[in-house]
């Protein structure tokens, strides 16, 4: 993906705004009334210095005490209204980013599962994208309240002398302009390589967790917690890069200040000898401008954190501009499957053919089995049976409609699949089964698993249905969540049964018991078995082969 610059990373950004322009408004207005409330309680004490020595008599001391108790009490509530405000806005786009990464994560399924790490696109769900709360709540309204601030200030110096508003001008664009394209440079190559190390981390830190049981069977507990501490100490190399440019930035932004404070204060001096200014006016001045960087100096204090923000906003987009390598199509279209026809299908992943040239029609009701040694591309078959995947040559079609132009959810409804790997939400038996039908009965929850041969191991279970299976199934074998997996396609009773290593992590026994019921159970069922047992094909009409991309049909007794 082509890196976008950091300008129009922020315009992307602030267009995710839309409909939420009436609350950043409010915040902006909020956060400017703050500000000038907090640099002018300084400004009233100078002028209450004023009256006490009685260089100021147009306004009474008491007037002048008053004041600074409201605008100190009003600045309370200021920032707390610019505060709620803006965390209100920037919760709302986070949510409305995440719906947005969710639906998009959709279309891009289950291709895209195929080949991205989890542990990144977990990585941009949830860190990535909470860190753009960082642009939403502390960078576009204080850019705005900076400028607006500022100009005021400048304006109202300008009324004493047009050097105190040159030299606040020029130091408000060093601090909040300068400063922050300096850091951001420096800062914007170490976000982008602490968000990638900090993906990589996650991706393998979760690898560990689920390869636990195979880490510590093989020994390798000392070996592999190395290797994460290895991954943590670059993750702390990044971050102390991070840190050091925000501790330079922070430096010369308190240098500027100060600068900026002394020669304000040379200059009233100067002023004052040569009796242009009088004593409080000048002091009044200094006071204003040294009072007044708190909103530019948040900005100088962005960069560092808005590299990191917008390393985020890059991913983000990465993925949102991502196309999806199978379009889905709208609409639903009932039909009743009288064959299924591959014409010259061929497909590979990247520079690897994986299907050759493979041709075969399957009749309604006919059951076929598919098998050949692992790797040989049966399983990429079952993909693009599902439309997973297009072919990149051929084609394949459901009685004469091509496969790629039905409506998604109608090759949903006549296909029911079973995976080589069964996937388990960590929730109930009832709510992983839940799954294939929403609404199905007690009666046809315990049909599909009595036909899968699960139902008594179910029963007896302390909760029955309502046991949980734990984290990806973990309290369950593999063979029982293979068994489960074979319950949600008996559950979901489509017209095409495809199935992906049936039987593979059971034994003899259960493996006779699950193709009985296959046999039994899909006479009216078009079924396409992918194995690499010849055991299988005892209940198929035709059994094909595939070696190395190639399919073949071979004969069979039945």
């Amino acid at each position: 993906m082509k890196r976008l610059s950091g300008w129009k990373i922020m315009t992307r950004l602030i267009g995710e705004l839309q409909a939420l322009i009436p609350v950043m408004m409010s915040t902006i207005f909020l956060g400017v009334l703050g500000f000038l409330a907090a640099i002018f309680i300084s400004g009233f004490a100078v002028i209450a210095l004023g009256i006490f020595t009685g260089e100021i008599t147009t306004i009474r001391f008491e007037t002048a005490i008053t004041v600074m108790i409201v605008l100190a009490i009003m600045r309370g509530f200021l920032r707390y209204g610019e505060q709620l405000s803006g965390h209100y806005l920037a919760f709302k786009i986070l949510m409305q980013l995440r719906d947005k990464v969710f639906a998009h994560l959709r279309k891009l399924a289950p291709a895209k599962l195929e080949t991205k790490a989890k542990g990144q696109l977990i990585a941009i769900v949830t860190s990535d994208i909470e860190m753009l709360e960082v642009f939403y709540a502390h960078t576009i309204a204080p850019i705005a309240i900076a400028i607006i601030t500022s100009s005021i200030i400048v304006a109202v110096l300008a009324q004493i002398h047009a050097i105190f508003a040159f030299i606040a001008a020029i130091f408000f664009l060093l601090v909040g302009v300068a400063m922050p394209l300096y850091s951001s440079k420096a800062a914007g190559k170490a976000g982008v390589a602490y968000r990638e190390v900090f993906s990589n981390g996650n991706n393998f830190l979760l690898d560990s967790l689920r390869g636990l049981k195979e880490i510590v069977a093989f020994g390798q507990q000392a070996a592999r917690s190395e290797a994460i501490k290895q991954h943590s100490v670059c993750l702390n190399e990044q971050v102390k890069h991070l840190k050091q440019d925000e501790a330079i930035t922070s430096g010369m932004s308190d240098i500027l200040i100060s600068l900026a404070i002394i020669i304000a204060t040379l200059t009233g001096a100067m002023l004052y000898v040569q009796g242009t200014l009088s004593f409080v006016t000048m002091i009044f001045a200094v006071v204003i401008i040294a009072s007044s960087f708190g909103p530019v100096v948040a900005l100088s204090r962005l960069a560092n954190t808005l590299g990191h923000t917008f390393a985020c906003a890059q991913r983000l987009f990465d993925l949102l501009d991502e196309q999806p390598q199978v379009m889905e199509i709208d609409g639903q279209q009932p039909m009743t499957i009288e064959r299924m026809t591959l014409e010259n299908v061929a497909f590979q992943y990247e520079d690897v053919p994986v299907l050759k040239q493979v041709n075969m029609t399957i009749k309604a009701g006919e059951k076929v089995a598919i098998i050949g040694p692992s790797g040989s591309g049966k399983s990429t078959l079952m993909k693009l049976l599902l439309r997973y995947f297009d072919p990149q040559v051929g084609g394949i079609k459901m009685n004469n409609q091509p496969l790629h132009l039905l409506p998604t959810s109608t090759i949903r409804t006549f296909e029911s699949v079973m995976s080589q790997e069964i996937f388990l939400f960590a929730d109930t038996i009832r709510a992983n089964l839940l799954i294939a039908k929403p609404s199905a009965t007690q009666v046809e929850l315990e049909s599909a698993t009595k036909k899968a041969a699960i139902h008594d191991f179910i029963v007896q279970l302390p909760n029955g249905y309502d046991s949980q299976v734990g984290e990806l199934g973990s309290l369950l074998s593999s063979g029982e969540r293979q068994r489960l997996g074979l319950a949600r396609l008996f559950l979901h009773d489509g017209q095409v049964w495809l199935l992906d290593e049936p039987t593979s992590n059971l034994d003899a026994l259960n493996e006779a018991t699950i193709l009985q019921s296959l046999s039994i159970n899909a006479e009216e069922k078009t079924v396409i078995f992918i194995s690499h047992r010849q055991s299988t094909t005892a209940i198929a009409d035709s059994v094909y082969s595939i070696e190395h991309g190639v399919m073949k049909q071979k004969e069979t007794d039945v």
